[in-house]
């Protein structure tokens, strides 16, 4: 449905994103994620036409959005990171005035706009000036001005950004329900909320693309380690497990109730169950447990763009 290829970005001599390719298919969710500045929000912007890339092309069912955007313009809605809100309009005026720019007949405008602020639930303050409005409800707005028309592509650039929890959770909900009948591109830095909600995943890296893969894949394909609990300790255990080849790091993590447990760390490519389990029997440590580590989104996340926790490339 989607197809974008060799897509490029500069500002001068900065390059804001470079060589961009991928596909997302018809009724697809996938999150965008990468660091501050990575180039997220310049591919969405891009994909929506609101930025013309710098050499590149953006198809939509074979269209080039950037040669013909009248004939792709419709089929696309987008809710940028700061919702484009005029607030000194009530929210009915604002969503009237959307629909009147994407070409919605004047005859079926009330009742679009019933429908679309009843998908956005703001049907309760659609009389209300929105710049009386709470951020959540502000947000909601603006997914309502990207639902004008009912566009198949929806691109949402940080849509729960600066919400608070109960805020998130109702408009992780609202992407959850459009998910049914709509495609969308999501970016978030909330990690959670794109396992919830996404599929695949592009992670972006200066400006290039780091990787792409399901939710799932991501999170196993990182996860090379395991946690191991034993009954006793022998001196010296530490040093012959990480002596097994394919360990690369071995670290006691907790010593309680007469157990010991230990993260072992391994090569991808190399299964160390086997060899580890034989050095505990050498030394006469019981193991009670023997499993692999469970990772996360987050943890695939933060290999990948090589940050640590405190927030540092």
């Amino acid at each position: 449905m989607i197809d974008v290829k060799g897509l490029n970005k500069t500002y001068g001599d900065k390059r804001g994103v470079s060589d961009i390719t991928f596909h997302i298919d018809k009724g697809e969710v996938v999150g965008l994620l990468g660091p501050n500045g990575a180039g997220k929000s310049t591919i969405m912007k891009m994909m929506a036409g609101y930025m013309l890339p710098t050499s590149g092309v953006i198809e939509l069912d074979g269209v080039n959005i950037v040669e013909n955007p009248k004939a792709v313009n419709q089929r696309i809605g987008f809710l940028a990171e700061i919702p484009p809100l005029y607030i000194d309009m009530s929210v009915t005026e604002y969503l009237g005035f959307i629909c009147e720019i994407r070409g919605i007949p004047k005859k079926e405008r009330k009742g679009h706009m019933e429908k679309i602020m009843g998908l956005a639930r703001i049907l309760e303050v659609k009389e209300r000036l929105i710049r009386n409005l709470s951020k959540g409800y502000r947000q909601r707005v603006g997914f309502a001005q990207a639902l004008v028309g009912f566009p198949e592509i929806l691109i949402l650039d940080e849509p729960t950004v600066g919400l608070d929890p109960k805020q998130i959770t109702e408009v992780r909900g609202l992407i959850q329900d459009l998910s049914q009948n709509h495609t969308i591109i999501l970016s978030s830095h909330i990690l959670s909320e794109i396992t919830m909600t996404c599929k695949r995943v592009i992670i972006i890296k200066e400006g290039k693309i780091a990787t792409m893969d399901t939710v799932e894949n991501l999170a196993n394909n990182h996860s090379h380690g395991y946690l191991l609990t034993c009954a006793s300790k022998q001196e010296g255990a530490v040093d012959q497990m990480k002596a097994v080849a394919g360990v690369t790091e071995v670290t006691e993590i907790e010593s309680a109730n007469a157990t010991f447990k230990f993260m072992i760390k391994n090569e991808s490519n190399v299964d160390v169950r086997a060899d580890i389990f034989r050095a505990m029997v050498d030394l006469d440590m019981p193991i009670l447990e023997f499993k692999p580590m469970e990772y996360s989104l987050e943890d695939a996340f933060l290999q990948i763009t090589n940050i640590d926790e405190g927030g540092e490339e």
